[in-house]
Parts: C-alpha cells; structure tokens; sequence
C-alpha cells in the first residue's frame, strides 16, 4: 500500500477547499452580491455614523441618515443622466439605425471570409438569449433584469443599516473567534481593512466627479454634441476597471458617428480619452486613491477577470476593494504573508522621470509614502 506525504495531501485539502469557495460564490451570488456590496458601503459610512453619535444622535438614527444620504447620492446622479439624456432622445433612432447597419456589415464580412452565414449567426445570437426572440421575449428579459436590480437594491439598503447599526457586535464576534493574544492584531486588521475600503469608495468617488469636469471640457472642445451626458457616462463608468472608461469613450465615438460628425471629431475624441488617462493614471490615482489599494498590475487583472467570471459586472466593481482587504489579511497573518507580497507591489516598479519628478513637483509621492 503506498503512504501519500504529507505535502501531497496538503495541496490536495487547499485544492479542494478552493474548488469549494469558487463553487460557493458563483452559485451563492444572488446572496453575496448584495451582501458584498453593502458591507463595503458600511465601512465607508461607518466614520460618518459615529460623527453622529458624537453628536448625541443614537446609532439607529444615524444609520437611517447614512441610508438616506446614500439614496439621495444615488437619486441625484439617476436625475442627473435622466436629465441630460432627454437631450439625446431624438438622436436614439438613429444611433439605433447606424447600430444596426454596422451589425448587420459585420455579419456580412463574416459571411464573406469565414464563412458562418447571416442565419446561423443568427441563431446563435438567438440561443445567447435564450431562445428569447421578438418583442415579447425581450420585454419579458427586460422586466426580469429590472426586477432583480430592485429587488438587490432593497437589500443592500436593509443590509448596509444592519451592518452599521450591529458593527460593534459583529466585531465582537470576530475578536471571540480569535485566542486573547492575538486581539488586538485581529483590531488592527479590522481597522485596517475598514480604511481601505474607506479609502478606495471615497477617492473613487472624488475620481468620478474630476472625471466629469474633465471630459465635459474635453468633449465641449471636440464639438461632441451633449457634450455633459457623455462626460458623466463616461465618469459613471469608471467602477468598471480598466474597460470602464473605454466603453464610454467607444459609446460616445458611436453617437459621433450617428450624429454625422467628422473623422476630426472621431480623432479629438479619442486623444481626450488618451490625455485623461494619463492624468488619471499618474497624478489623480496618487492624489484622491494613494497607496491604500496596494495591488500590483498583474493581480488587479486577474481578480477583475476570475471576478467577471463568477460574480458578473458586480464582481467586476468589487474585485479591487476586496482584494484589498484580503491582502490587509495576509500581511497581518504570519502564515500568509508570503502571498500579500505576492499580491502587492514590487518596490522596483517606476514611473518614467518625467512623471516622478511631476509627482513630487505636486507631493503625490510624499503623500503616497505617508499612507504606505
């Protein structure tokens, strides 16, 4: 009979139990996406709801108004897109018409040199959706998405109050979990978790009001037509890393093209997305996000992907955050320290000198090595 060592059997154990946590969050989604997404938002109103109860104001009503300042927050920019796209209405037909008549030449080409006819492209659009054709079956996909989108929305209003008005005693239980020596490095790590989520939430939301400004102004120089709509899609879209801000930038190329704009137009609009990126890259991201987030390229890539994959665009909107705080975690625990400095930053990364020079001209550095 032959023995297994021990390492084998180990690697087996963390196998399986990484299959098991996979398998858990794809098929657990509808539980945890919202449950995620408002323990996030907890930690980010957390130092506002105890500003409150220094003020004399007791937890469950400073709870309600964390709630209802988030639905405002929510409710404004809702009113906002609202607003300005009743200026796009009119243009929508024809977006919709250029849309297709591309579809429809990109069938063709695709007919034409690989050789998969209009029909059975077709098809296979047709068995993506499920089978689901015509009007009726359309509608029906929509009313289901938007049911779905009220109904997480709802929870994560009722869970965010829970969490904020229950955090001491959910920290409580965390530190029970834990032997009495290593309480107050548990504290720090729940500390410290809780900054990065602050941290990321609220420079990612300073991030997107600057982005606004910045493509407003770009795009009025350019001669985009609703100018301020397409800023603020492209700014909203900047919780979806990396592609976020590339979708918008394709989505407003698209309705220059509809709106009969000039290949000049196209150009500006494509070097305002190159030149905001930049700036976004080495000198906002520094200022308003710091070093908190101290995630290398690689990784921030491959938990978007493996999150797209399991959790949707939701995954993809919380994959930087909680890989945050799961290396907060792995630096902490002794054990796992090997795969923080696995997960963070090489110390050899650099910028050009051109940037570090700027970034110390403006003190980025400076602060970045404060929050290091």
């Amino acid at each position: 009979m032959i023995r297994s060592s021990p390492s084998l059997q180990k690697s087996i154990y963390i196998l399986f139990f990484s299959f098991l946590v996979i398998s858990g969050l794809y098929f657990a989604q509808n539980f945890l996406i919202p449950l995620a997404i408002s323990a996030l938002l907890a930690m980010l109103f957390v130092p506002l709801s105890r500003w409150l109860e220094n003020k004399g104001i007791s937890r469950m009503f400073a709870g309600v108004i964390c709630v209802l300042i988030f639905l405002l927050g929510t409710g404004a920019i809702i009113g906002l897109l609202s607003w300005q796209a009743s200026g796009i209405s009119e243009d929508i037909t024809e977006i919709t018409r250029r849309i297709s008549m591309i579809a429809d030449d990109l069938r063709e080409f695709i007919a034409r040199n690989i050789g998969i006819s209009a029909e059975k492209q077709k098809q296979w659009m047709l068995n993506q959706t499920n089978g689901s054709s015509g009007t009726l079956g359309i509608a029906g996909l929509m009313l289901g998405s938007l049911m779905s989108i009220i109904i997480h929305f709802i929870l994560v209003l009722v869970y965010l109050f829970l969490f904020i008005y229950y955090r001491s005693h959910l920290k409580k239980f965390i530190l029970m979990l834990v032997p009495l020596s290593e309480t107050d490095e548990t504290e720090k790590i729940i500390s410290d978790a809780g900054k990065v989520a602050q941290k990321y939430l609220s420079g990612l939301s300073s991030m997107i009001v600057i982005l606004w400004i910045m493509y407003a102004a770009g795009f009025s120089i350019v001669g985009v037509k609703n100018a301020l709509f397409f800023a603020i899609l492209c700014g909203l879209l900047e919780i979806l890393p990396f592609i976020g801000n590339f979708t918008g930038t394709v989505i407003t190329a698209l309705a220059v093209i509809s709106q009969g704009g000039s290949n000049g137009m196209i150009i500006g609009v494509i070097v305002t997305y190159l030149i905001i990126q930049f700036i976004q890259t080495y000198f906002l991201e520094p200022l308003v996000v710091g070093s908190e987030v101290n995630i290398n390229p690689l990784f921030t890539i491959l938990i978007i992907v493996f999150m797209e994959i399991v959790w949707g665009v939701a995954g993809m909107i919380l994959a930087i955050p909680m890989l945050g705080i799961v290396k907060i975690i792995c630096d902490h625990v002794t054990p796992l320290k090997p795969y923080g400095f696995l997960i963070g930053r090489a110390r050899s990364d650099k910028h050009p000198r051109i940037i570090i020079k700027l970034q110390n001209w403006l003190g980025l550095n400076d602060k970045a090595a404060t929050n290091s």
